[in-house]
């Protein structure tokens, strides 16, 4: 398997990139590379670039660029993920899954039952680390864009691009009737819930945005479990 690592900056073929303490580290350690070894680079502007190690020292680190492929592996339709505030190991669980799965973009937004509570210090840090997850889990799903992760505060802020769904149990919309629209839509938005579900006031909120409650069978899914089933479900009717 070769080694991909998200490069936030332009690159361009014939020049040499430096790398941040932290990917020299991973290279040398972990990856148990060296000088010569193959590195895949991507900057999530479309397609990758081939390269190769130039410098893998404690100190510095940097990388060859020497060709690019334009090659895609994103999804057709861009999936937007709005996921209630809850425990932040599930929503850690939610960026990298759907991440892999393909999604375009994620809110992360209060609701009414929302237990994750942050204040401004504590956010910063918070989203910086979640937008890590989201780069690792492009690095290795091989993903060619990588998406954003934003935090709202207020569910009337919510941006319902394309098709906009709430995923409901009590609803009579369901999964099989609107499975062939999906599947011609350029962007779909899935809003899930908190632990404890949508309160009815969230569900009148997101409808006043555009949103339509959605039920995606008999069972019940847990909160980290709905966004990367229905990525998977929306896949397998592009595929």
């Amino acid at each position: 398997m070769h080694c991909r690592l998200y490069i936030e900056e332009e690159i361009n073929i014939g020049e040499s990139i430096g790398l941040p303490s932290d990917q020299g580290h991973y290279l040398r350690t972990v990856m148990r590379l060296g000088p010569g070894s193959p590195v895949v680079l991507f900057n999530g502007f479309g397609g990758e670039y081939q390269g190769t190690i130039e410098i893998l020292t404690k100190q510095e680190s940097s990388i060859h660029v020497e060709s690019f492929a334009d090659i895609s592996r994103e999804m057709p339709v861009s999936v937007h993920i709005v996921q209630a505030a809850c425990r932040n190991e599930k929503i850690e669980t939610v960026l990298q899954k759907a991440t892999e799965l393909g999604a375009a973009s994620f809110t992360i937004i209060r609701s009414e039952r929302s237990s994750l509570k942050l204040d401004a210090n504590k956010l910063g840090k918070r989203i910086e680390r979640w937008q890590k997850i989201i780069i690792e889990a492009a690095e290795q799903s091989e993903r060619t864009s990588v998406p954003k992760v934003q935090w709202l505060n207020k569910l009337s802020d919510v941006d319902a691009k394309g098709m906009a769904f709430t995923l409901h149990p009590e609803t009579d919309t369901s999964w099989p009737e609107q499975r062939s629209n999906m599947a011609s839509a350029s962007n779909i938005t899935l809003a899930i819930g908190p632990e404890g579900g949508w309160s009815p006031r969230d569900i009148e909120i997101l409808a006043s945005a555009g949103f339509q409650s959605l039920t995606f069978g008999p069972r019940v899914m847990r909160t980290e479990t709905a966004a990367p089933a229905l990525l998977a479900a929306i896949q397998s009717l592009l595929d």
